[in-house]
């Protein structure tokens, strides 16, 4: 079954008005889009401000250094698998918190590449993001053959890079990106397909804001891991 163009009605919403389900469908995804903006506004805030304090230099020259690398992935984990324990109010400071941690796991890329490369590089994201979200939002295609495919390019990078750790191949991490790119520029269509259709899922309260916070986070992981693939592709190092 399409996902955009035939939606899975359940009995809660199977009698609400098109029209209703439009609006209901453009809150919340609104409320999804705000929560993940939030979120890369705190991040790259955090970020620069343990760049430029000197802060994450300090860090790094400690053992501290692999908790900040590490704590993101933890809670990641602990969001995911545990979001059906936590209130709705727990599972947004969760995510506050990862995003935060991210942010000082991020401050190296103001040591290492110019602010406006950054920058630069910020805005090109934000827009290849958008308009693969909004492809997502509106298409008819049903996009959910494509997401065995787009894990499994994802599983690929994870290993690719695990692998150039030890190896430090510039070739290896020019094809590392490019493939990065693709794969996470075809994951924000195909996440923003799959939030809209668990809002046709019609759940309230508690349940659609935990909902809300795990799509944020969906496409928050989308948008860094994109900004990033294109931030060693495009970026300007400092010298």
């Amino acid at each position: 079954m399409a996902l955009g163009s035939q939606p899975r009605w359940t009995v809660r919403n199977a009698a609400a008005a098109p029209a209703d389900l439009d609006v209901g469908l453009r809150n919340y995804m609104l409320r999804i889009y705000n929560y993940m903006a939030s979120g890369l506004a705190l991040t790259g805030i955090v970020a620069y401000v343990f760049a430029a304090s000197g802060i994450y230099m300090e860090i790094a020259r400690t053992p501290l250094i692999y908790v900040v690398m590490l704590a993101p992935l933890g809670l990641v984990m602990w969001l995911s698998y545990g979001i059906n324990r936590m209130s709705a109010a727990a599972a947004q400071g969760v995510f506050w918190l990862y995003a935060g941690v991210m942010g000082i796991s991020m401050a190296s890329i103001f040591l290492v590449f110019t602010g406006a490369s950054i920058a630069r590089v910020f805005f090109i994201t934000a827009g290849t993001f958008a308009a693969m979200s909004l492809y997502g939002y509106t298409t008819r295609r049903d996009l959910s053959r494509f997401g065995s495919f787009l894990f499994m390019g994802l599983i690929g990078v994870v290993i690719a890079m695990l692998v150039n750790m030890f190896l430090r191949s510039p070739a290896l991490y020019f094809a590392i990106s490019v493939i990065g790119v693709i794969v996470f520029t075809g994951l924000t269509a195909w996440d923003t397909q799959q939030i809209k259709e668990m809002y046709y899922e019609g759940d309230y309260g508690e349940v659609a804001t935990k909902k809300a916070v795990m799509g944020a986070l969906r496409l928050y992981l989308d948008f860094i891991n994109l900004f990033m693939m294109l931030l060693q592709l495009m970026g300007a190092r400092r010298d």
